[in-house]
């Protein structure tokens, strides 16, 4: 298995698949490469695609260090160094969102064009989720704060496969070192430096981060479009594959 070597000595997992131009797909808080698994064949089709497994979980290192999603935008690029692809495209959904817009703003020669899905700007501007969402995730009883999860990245009428709610094998330690991460994330200031091409992709009904934050950044990084899926929750690239791949791909492909 292929590992790339951060700046700090971290072995990071990444694994390529596919042919055509590079394509940079990030995962979530708390979530391997796995988080891409039902839809990365959508991609592979058009794309070389690169997933990789974030440091604290699956094949990836777990050092019990600080984490920021400025360290994961590193990590992705000492990735890419490793996988020798100079520039690619990058899409990452919920904190990889947040991560890709630190690739874009500090690694700009590194980004073709840049999907951001359901993600925030963070800090002061970012619009948190409710003190009802959080406390629904809170709870005390794992399969309630399970199924809590379940029903803030789909809907009712989705039936699987659940790829997004978290890698099982995650240290404790690691897990609360992502949360860190992504709570402190605030790139305000930078995303008006943002020069790759900007697609910017939410679901209208996503509480768990909110649909709000999607104008938010699309208005604060120049020349960017938005697309609200409509009745789509946190996890609308999986559930609405159908409607979300092709979006993604038209937009990568002008």
């Amino acid at each position: 298995m292929p590992h790339a070597r951060a700046a700090d000595g971290t072995s990071l997992f990444y694994s390529i698949e596919g042919s055509g131009p590079p394509l940079l797909l990030i995962a979530g808080q708390s979530n391997s490469s796995r988080w891409w698994s039902q839809v990365r064949e959508d991609f592979s089709a058009r794309f070389t695609t690169i997933v990789t497994d974030h440091r604290g979980t699956g094949s990836s290192d777990k050092p019990d260090v600080p984490y920021s999603t400025r360290m994961f935008a590193s990590d992705c690029v000492a990735i890419l160094a490793a996988a020798g692809i100079g520039k690619a495209h990058v899409y990452g959904t919920s904190m990889g969102g947040r991560i890709a817009q630190w690739i874009a703003a500090s690694y700009s020669e590194r980004v073709d064009r840049l999907v951001l899905g359901c993600t925030s700007p963070g800090g002061a501007h970012g619009v948190e989720r409710s003190a009802e969402v959080r406390k629904s995730l809170a709870q005390a009883d794992p399969m309630k704060a399970r199924r809590a999860l379940e029903e803030l990245m789909y809907t009712p009428a989705y039936r699987g496969p659940y790829n997004t709610l978290g890698d099982p094998q995650m240290p404790p330690y690691a897990r609360k070192r992502h949360l860190f991460a992504s709570a402190e994330h605030d790139a305000w200031a930078v995303l008006p430096s943002i020069t790759a091409p900007t697609l910017v992709v939410h679901g209208t009904e996503d509480v768990f981060n909110p649909t709000a934050n999607a104008p938010l950044i699309t208005s604060r990084i120049p020349g960017a479009r938005m697309h609200l899926i409509e009745g789509a929750r946190h996890g609308y690239f999986e559930e609405f594959r159908a409607e979300a791949s092709p979006l993604v791909m038209d937009f990568l492909s002008p």
